[in-house]
């Protein structure tokens, strides 16, 4: 849908320096995931609820817990839209109004390319905190 006329390297969590295909695709498959793809044929399928709590926005509601940055409660979030932001990236807007954080192209392919470590290590900081994937229980008035 967007495309990136450009190549963008990039250190990948302290590895070895990573080249970022071009991006040939991006969608909104439903509210709950979204696709990626790219020129090399790499594609990766995220939840909303990981681009949630992967925000890059300094303000995604963020709970500071001994100096962990820990996002919970949001595993039935939806994405309601992107917009395009140059040609460089989206913005997500989700259904809890979060909408301050621009997903840079590159940022896909490094969240892609490390998904399951990355889910694996929220996980064990939630449990960490006695915190869950689950939204809080509803006030009842």
């Amino acid at each position: 849908m967007w495309a990136i006329t450009r190549v963008i390297s990039r250190r990948i969590h302290g590895t070895s320096d990573v080249t970022v295909p071009k991006l040939s695709g991006f969608s909104i498959v439903s509210p709950k995931e979204v696709e990626v793809e790219y020129a090399d044929g790499t594609k990766f399928n995220f939840s909303s609820e990981f681009l949630r709590i992967h925000s890059p926005a300094a303000d995604g509601k963020v709970r500071s817990i001994g100096g962990e940055k820990v996002i919970s409660g949001r595993r039935y979030v939806g994405i309601m839209s992107a917009e395009p932001v140059g040609n460089y990236g989206v913005r997500l807007v989700f259904d809890d109004l979060h909408r301050t954080g621009i997903y840079p192209w590159d940022y896909f392919y490094e969240l892609g390319s490390n998904k399951f470590g990355l889910m694996r290590n929220y996980i064990k900081t939630l449990q960490k905190h006695n915190l869950s994937r689950e939204p809080p229980p509803s006030r009842k008035r």
